[in-house]
C-alpha cells in the first residue's frame, strides 16, 4: 500500500520524541485547539476532570497526538489502547479501576470496541461506578465498585459507527478536517528541523503538494525522500530530489498513488463512470473494502475526485481529465472518454437563472420571462 498504509508502525513512531507536547506547539486545526483551550482552562478554574472527549476525522490527523497532549496539559497519566483489542470484560475493567484522579484513557478506533465493552462503559462515564452482580443464596445483589473520575478519549474515523447512546456520552465532540498548504508546510519545516534534514523552499512546496492534506503522510514522505537524498549524494531536498523520489514512488503532483488512479478508471471503464458499490471497487481493484473506504476514498471526494451517493460511488469529469493529463507519465497510458454534458435548452437555461436571481417568482412569471429573447438577456 505504500505511502498510505492505514496502520501505525514503528516507522511512524521511531521519533515519538518529537511530538508536540502541548496545544500550543501543536500546528494546524485551530477550531480544534481554540475549544480544548476553553475545556481545558474551564475545567482547571473548577477544579474538575475534563468531560469525556471524542475526537473524530481521517486517520493521520493529529487525533492520537491531542489525545496525548490533553495528559501532558492537565498533568495527568495517559494510557493507549485500541479498541478492537477489547473483546472480553476484563480486558477494560482492570484499567478503568487502576486510573486515577484526572488519568485520561485513550481508545483508538472506538468504533472497533465489541459491545460488551461499549455496554460497561455506560456507568463508567456516567457515573464512574462499575455494577457488578453477585448471587447470595437465592438472591442476586448488584454491587457497585467507585472509580476515580477520569476522561475518556476516543478516537475514530467512523463517527456514524457509534451506537447514539454511546456518543451521547461524550460531553465534547471535535472533528479533525484535513490540513491546508500552509499548515502542511509548517508541520514538514518542523519535521525536517527535528531530523537534521536540509530542506529547500522548493522541496517543501513538492511534499506538502503530494501529503493529501495529512501530516502523518507528509512525515512519511520527508524520509522517503530523505533516502533518496542520501543515496543521490544531495546535500538537501531540493525540487529535483523531490521529483525523482516521487516518480519511483509514482506519486503524482496531486498526491495520488497507482491505486487511487487505478480506483477513478476502474469506475470510469467498468462502470461508466458509476454509480458503482464499494465492493465491487475493492474487488476489482484487489483491497478490501475498509481500505478503500478508510484510506482512498476520503481524500479523492475531498479534491472532488469521487463523490458518494445513495446508489454508490461516482468518478467526476475532473477525475477523467487528471488521469488524462499524465500522459503516460507512469508508464500507464489510461483510456479515457469524457462526454461532454448535454446543454440544456433555452427555457431550462432561463428558468435557472430566475430561481437564482429572483427567488420566489411565480410561474406564469417565469413562463413569460422565457419568451424573451436571449439577445434581450445580455
Amino acid at each position: 500500500m505504500g505511502i498510505l498504509n492505514p496502520d501505525k508502525t514503528d516507522f511512524d513512531t521511531e521519533d515519538l520524541t518529537f511530538r508536540p507536547k502541548l496545544l500550543s506547539e501543536f500546528i494546524g486545526q485551530k477550531r480544534v485547539k481554540d475549544q480544548l483551550e476553553i475545556f481545558l482552562q474551564s475545567a482547571r478554574m473548577r477544579k474538575s476532570v475534563l468531560e469525556h472527549v471524542l475526537l473524530s476525522g481521517p486517520p493521520g490527523l493529529g487525533k492520537t497526538t491531542v489525545a496525548n497532549i490533553l495528559a501532558n496539559e492537565i498533568g495527568k497519566n495517559f494510557v493507549n489502547i485500541t479498541g478492537p483489542s477489547l473483546k472480553k470484560a476484563e480486558d477494560i475493567i482492570s484499567i478503568l479501576i487502576s486510573l486515577n484522579r484526572g488519568d485520561v484513557l485513550f481508545i483508538d478506533e472506538i468504533h472497533g470496541m465489541s459491545r460488551i465493552i461499549e455496554e460497561i462503559l455506560y456507568p463508567a462515564m456516567e457515573d464512574f461506578k462499575l455494577p457488578f452482580t453477585r448471587t447470595v443464596g437465592d438472591k442476586k445483589e448488584i454491587l457497585n465498585v467507585k472509580l476515580k473520575p477520569f476522561t475518556l478519549v476516543g478516537a475514530t474515523t467512523k463517527d456514524g459507527s457509534l451506537t447514539a447512546p454511546f456518543r451521547d456520552r461524550f460531553g465534547i465532540h471535535l472533528e479533525f478536517d484535513m490540513y491546508n498548504k500552509e499548515d502542511l508546510v509548517e508541520v514538514i519545516r518542523r519535521t525536517c528541523s527535528l531530523l537534521n534534514i536540509p530542506i529547500t523552499h522548493e522541496g517543501v512546496d513538492a511534499i506538502a503538494a503530494r501529503s493529501r492534506g495529512t501530516p502523518r503522510i507528509a512525515n512519511r514522505l520527508i524520509r522517503r525522500v530523505r533516502d533518496v537524498m542520501v543515496v543521490r549524494g544531495s546535500i538537501e531536498i531540493n525540487k529535483k530530489i523531490a521529483t525523482i523520489a516521487f516518480a519511483m514512488l509514482e506519486i503524482d503532483d496531486l498526491g495520488l498513488e497507482d491505486l487511487d488512479r487505478k480506483i477513478i478508471y476502474h469506475i470510469h471503464k467498468y462502470y461508466k463512470n458509476g454509480p458503482v458499490g464499494v465492493k465491487a471497487i475493492a474487488m476489482n481493484v484487489g483491497k478490501d473494502i475498509r481500505t478503500i473506504e478508510d484510506v482512498y476514498e476520503p481524500f479523492l471526494n475531498h479534491i472532488g475526485f469521487l463523490i458518494r451517493t445513495p446508489k454508490g460511488r461516482e468518478v467526476t469529469p475532473m477525475a477523467l481529465e487528471h488521469l488524462q493529463n499524465l500522459d503516460n507519465k507512469f508508464g500507464v497510458k489510461y483510456d479515457v472518454h469524457i462526454r461532454k454534458k448535454e446543454k440544456k435548452d433555452k427555457n431550462d437555461t432561463i428558468q435557472d437563472d430566475q430561481k437564482t436571481d429572483m427567488g420566489n417568482v411565480r410561474n406564469d412569471n417565469i413562463r413569460n420571462i422565457a419568451l424573451i429573447d436571449e439577445e434581450d438577456m445580455k
